[in-house]
């Protein structure tokens, strides 16, 4: 009898894997560094950035903005043939409660009709110069919704829908999606029910697909308890895909919003990254950011710096030096996994 060896199918995965390009400290050989470090272990790029709104309400060009800050970076990624995801946040990133701190120090707000009309502005342009394949016109919508004055979220709404319309008239191609935030809409934050999020889906009519945001470490001791589900229950029954356009675990310990200690470890990320297959794989996701390949070195940034920056520095994949943290491990060893669409 003969005896046939049995040839495994080897593991696949349906999304792309990549990063923000992002340094320990403001060093632009730090940033060369990280770049040439995950660009071998991605298939796609994120820029996920707040508007420059300093920058344009002191006079410089939208278009030079762009040109200074994205164009090289950008044709990085298209030399690598990596799928470009570009994220713009018309609020805050730190402060879903506020406006950016930017209009905030000058008395204005998205929710004024010449702000909306700066960030469509912006949008267009970085629409038309990078050319991205997937286009996100607001972060974590439902957070904003939840915690904001309802004239932010409102400004939001807005601007974020009149971007749409005005890419439309031009670009055909770019899918275009918000994202929201995973634990809010489990009520992990708020101490609710599950709430979904149908109401994003209602007010914000154009998607084509949804970006995830998740820092599960503030609800979770463990990344075991994650449900399998917490992804995907999201879009039951709803022809959405989505992606994760931002998320992350903590390496080390840190006082949380609420005053009490969240414990973070190197073993605990890893089996977060481990984790995130699981979760993508039942979704049926079509990407996976990590926003910061490395930590961060908090001490050497501006003192203008927002203090609560501080919950996300420990969430990368090497720490300042660029020592390699276990979860880098298991994050190359499921990029290995083939790639399918």
């Amino acid at each position: 009898m003969a005896c046939h060896k049995q040839n495994d199918n080897p593991p696949t995965r349906s999304f792309r894997m990549g990063f923000a390009n992002s340094a320990p400290r403001p060093d632009f050989n730090a940033f060369i560094q990280s770049l040439n470090e995950w660009s071998q272990r991605a298939d796609a790029a994120i820029i996920s950035t707040e508007i420059p709104w300093d920058s344009l309400l002191n006079g410089e060009s939208g278009y030079d903005y762009i040109i200074h800050n994205y164009i090289n970076l950008v044709q990085f990624y298209r030399q690598k043939n990596f799928t470009l995801w570009v994220y713009i946040d018309p609020e805050n990133g730190l402060d879903r409660k506020s406006d950016a701190d930017a209009l905030v120090k000058l008395g204005k707000s998205i929710a004024d009709s010449d702000m909306q009309n700066i960030y469509t502005g912006f949008v267009v342009l970085m629409d038309s110069l990078l050319m991205p394949d997937h286009l996100g016109l607001a972060l974590e919508t439902n957070l904003i919704r939840g915690s904001a004055d309802p004239a932010i979220y409102g400004g939001v709404k807005s601007a974020a829908n009149i971007a749409a319309t005005a890419i439309r008239t031009f670009d055909t191609k770019v899918k275009l999606s918000v994202s929201v935030q995973v634990d809010y809409a489990w009520g992990k934050i708020s101490g609710q029910p599950y709430i979904g999020i149908d109401q994003d889906l209602l007010d914000f009519p154009f998607l084509q697909e949804l970006g995830l945001s998740s820092y599960p470490y503030f609800n979770f001791g463990s990344p075991d308890e994650i449900p399998d589900n917490y992804y995907s229950r999201l879009v039951e029954g709803k022809n959405l895909p989505v992606m994760v356009t931002e998320s992350g675990w903590i390496s080390t310990q840190i006082t949380g919003f609420n005053g009490g200690l969240i414990t973070g470890t190197p073993a605990s990320q890893q089996k977060y990254i481990d984790r995130q297959a699981v979760l993508l794989n039942q979704a049926k996701a079509i990407s996976w950011f990590q926003l910061t390949f490395t930590d961060i070195d908090f001490s050497a940034l501006p003192p203008s710096t927002p203090q609560n920056l501080q919950y996300f520095t420990t969430i990368g994949l090497v720490d300042t030096s660029f020592q390699p943290k276990p979860a880098l491990s298991s994050w190359d060893s499921i990029f290995r996994h083939q790639y399918f669409h």
